[in-house]
Formats: C-alpha cells, sequence, structure tokens
C-alpha cells in the first residue's frame, strides 16, 4: 500500500497589510490591547475584485505545483478546505478547478473550519492509501475581513482575522517510513454554538432578515475563555495521541506546526510540550488568525525558510469551531 508525501507547498496573502493601528481609527481599540491579547501586529485584507477565496487558492496552487514540479494536469482530486466559499453554493473547489487548467477531475469541499485543512489533508491521504488516486491537490484558503463588522459591536472578532491561502501538493510514494505517518480526527458537536455565525443559515424560515441585522445576529460569536480552555487541552493532546501510535514522545518531534489562533495559546503548547522555540511555528503576528489557511501558510514559511528538512519529524495541528480539532504526524 502507498503512502503518501507533501512534496510541494505554496501561499499567497493579499497586498493589503492591516496593521492594529488602521484597526484603531474604526473602533475602541490600540495596538497594545491587541498585541497582549492575541499577538497579531497586522493581518491581511483581501481587495474586491482581485483577490477571492479561489482566485487566492489557484495563486497558492500554483507555487505548490511549480515546486512539486507537477503541471495542473497531473493532479487527480482537490480537496479544498474554507469556510469562507465564493458562493453559498457551489462550493469554492470547482471554482479552482476551472482557474487552471486542470482535467474534468473531482473536487470537494471541507467545512472543517480551523481544523479544515489538517482534516482536507487526512482526506487526500485516504484516497492514496487505497490507490484511487495518485497526485491530490490539498488547498486552505479564507477571505474572512468581510465576515465581520468594524466597528464597537463587533471588535472582539474582527481584530482577530486575516485573509490569505495556503496549499500543498501530496504524492503517492513507496518510500519505507516518509511522508503522512498518520492522522487523527475528533469533534464535539455539544460545543456548537461557542465558535460560530448563526446567521444566515437554513434553520429559519427567513434566513436574511432587518432584525437580524439590527441585532447583530449575522456576525460570528466566539465565548473566548472556553475556546481558549479547550484548545490547551486538545492540542497537546491531538498531537501526543499521533506520536503515542509510533512509541514517539515530545522530544522526538522536529517540528510543531499548530493551528495560528492566538499567540498565548501556542506560548501553552510549547510550555506543556515542553519544546525549545526553535521546535515551534508561530506566524500570527504578520497574518493574524487565517482558520483553514493558518497551517499551509505556516507550513509554507517554515519549509521557505528552512525549518522543515529531509527527514524531520513534523506535526500539524488544529482546534477551532465545531468544536474540531485534528493532528497530522509527517515524516518529511
Amino acid at each position: 500500500m502507498p503512502s503518501s508525501k507533501i512534496t510541494g507547498v505554496g501561499m499567497y496573502v493579499p497586498e493589503d497589510v492591516v496593521t492594529n493601528d488602521d484597526l484603531s481609527k474604526l473602533m475602541d481599540t490600540n495596538d497594545q490591547w491587541i498585541v497582549e491579547r492575541t499577538g497579531i501586529k497586522q493581518r491581511r485584507f483581501f481587495k474586491e475584485g482581485v483577490d477571492s477565496v479561489a482566485k487566492m487558492a489557484a495563486k497558492a496552487a500554483q507555487i505548490a505545483l511549480d515546486r512539486a514540479g507537477k503541471k495542473a494536469e497531473d493532479v487527480d482530486f482537490i480537496v479544498f478546505a474554507t469556510l469562507s466559499s465564493d458562493y453559498n453554493f457551489p462550493g469554492s473547489g470547482v471554482l479552482l478547478q476551472r482557474k487552471l487548467p486542470f482535467r474534468n477531475i473531482g473536487a470537494i469541499d471541507v467545512r472543517g473550519q480551523c481544523s479544515g485543512f489538517v482534516y482536507a489533508l487526512s482526506i487526500a491521504d485516504q484516497f492514496i492509501k487505497t490507490g484511487m488516486y495518485k497526485t491530490i491537490l490539498v488547498v486552505g484558503s479564507e477571505v474572512q475581513s468581510n465576515i465581520f463588522e468594524m466597528s464597537n459591536r463587533g471588535r472582539n472578532m474582527a481584530v482577530i482575522f486575516g485573509d490569505g491561502a495556503g496549499a500543498a501538493v501530496v504524492e503517492a510514494t513507496n518510500e519505507p517510513g516518509k511522508g503522512i505517518l498518520t492522522t487523527k480526527l475528533h469533534s464535539d458537536g455539544r460545543f456548537a454554538e461557542e465558535l460560530y455565525q448563526e446567521n444566515p443559515g437554513s434553520r429559519k424560515k427567513d434566513r436574511i432578515t432587518a432584525e437580524m441585522f439590527e441585532k447583530g445576529e449575522f456576525l460570528p460569536y466566539m465565548n473566548g475563555k472556553l475556546v481558549f480552555m479547550n484548545a490547551l487541552r486538545f492540542f497537546p493532546e491531538v498531537v501526543r495521541e499521533a506520536l503515542a501510535e509510533f512509541n514517539f514522545k515530545d522530544s522526538d518531534l522536529d517540528l510543531l506546526i499548530p493551528h495560528q489562533a492566538n499567540a498565548r495559546i501556542t506560548a501553552a503548547i510549547q510550555k506543556e510540550m515542553n519544546l525549545p522555540p526553535e521546535k515551534i511555528v508561530s506566524n500570527i503576528e504578520r497574518y493574524g488568525n487565517t482558520t483553514a489557511a493558518s497551517v499551509p501558510l505556516a507550513l509554507c514559511e517554515a519549509w521557505e525558510t528552512g525549518r522543515i528538512k529531509d527527514g524531520d519529524l513534523v506535526a500539524l495541528a488544529a482546534f477551532g469551531s465545531g468544536f474540531m480539532w485534528a493532528s497530522a504526524l509527517i515524516r518529511w
């Protein structure tokens, strides 16, 4: 049975850099307040007509394909992770499929939110291990800057999130002990409403009403304290679950790439797992929380800067809305 291996990574972020000082002109906040609570200094916001979820994905995908030495025609399948699809339907996977010279291959969207890319990677891994496909493009892309209200009412979440895309080419390999060793996926829907966007949705007869806008019911909601507490528990737990399958210890990791939710969460994970700074990736200060794009952006930057080397043991981990959490253990 073949294994699956990441052979190319790519990323794209919009040109527009939005600093904390920029946001302070729109709402009652300041750089110190945001940095102390999140670690974020700036983020990228998309430009209408230039960027979109699918357009950004296509740019990241092309870079990943080039680095893998592949053409779009070589790809057998697309797994696209996003919570902010270009349209309510169809999904952004088919929009990406038409942007590059792909064949008429299949494309599925994964609604895994912050854990979306790791879930998507796991799906690709299973397709390759069964022999159904040999080359799969896995993407995480988000436009979130237009989901939030840039006002005092939307402030607590508006300062956290940004836009961007990351992609990975996943191929079949027969190299022993190389590639994606295992993935672990979990969820607990009891906490679905602790981090969610209630409206518009299909539960109500009228999906969009003036009352929803007046009450702010279209804005995302997060129980920050509860999310923070659960993230501190499940991040280390799901990484250790993957390590334990191969009798590895925390210290055997060469690099941990967590979802960039909050710099304080990343610091707490580092402390809990007793990892030196060089073994954990954090780039939230420059991009904010990019949800499904977060892990592939961090993965791509880590590879570009030489932090990932051949033979390294690398873990990806994510936790977020759902609640959903996941990990992937990779021998690079």
